[in-house]
């Protein structure tokens, strides 16, 4: 039985990882996106103080330049991380499901051996 436990354990810590992973991925893409935004209110501010928008301009802000690639950037980071997302929520719902299959089973078979007691005790009583 100690056996058994440890390997629900096992599984629940397994599968506690595996959300926390996910939980991560979200947390990334979230703080890209709003650092994605600040960017582009940046780049806003800038092309409107020095009335410059055409990025290919002699004349065009090099903080602008410089904030939209670090935007660009950030923007491919979260494209990839939406992959990673997709993968890391497929493994979290497998762990998840095979801690599900797993304390099912250590109940179906925790059962049974109280059953056997119970039944042998009716035996003595009779």
């Amino acid at each position: 039985m100690k056996s058994r436990d440890g390997a629900l354990k096992l599984k629940r810590f397994e599968a506690d990882e595996k959300r926390r992973k996910v939980a991560d991925i979200e947390y990334m893409i979230q703080e890209f996106e709003q650092m994605s935004a600040d960017l582009e209110r940046q780049i806003a501010s800038e092309e409107e103080r020095t009335g410059v928008r055409d990025e290919q301009h002699f004349a065009y802000s090099t903080f602008a330049r410089a904030a939209a690639q670090r935007r660009d950037n950030l923007r491919t980071s979260v494209a990839n991380l939406r992959e990673k997302l997709e993968h890391a929520v497929a493994i979290r719902d497998e762990a998840a499901a095979e801690l599900d299959a797993a304390a099912a089973a250590d109940e179906r078979t925790g059962d049974r051996p109280r059953r056997v007691e119970h039944d042998s005790s009716e035996a003595h009583v009779r």
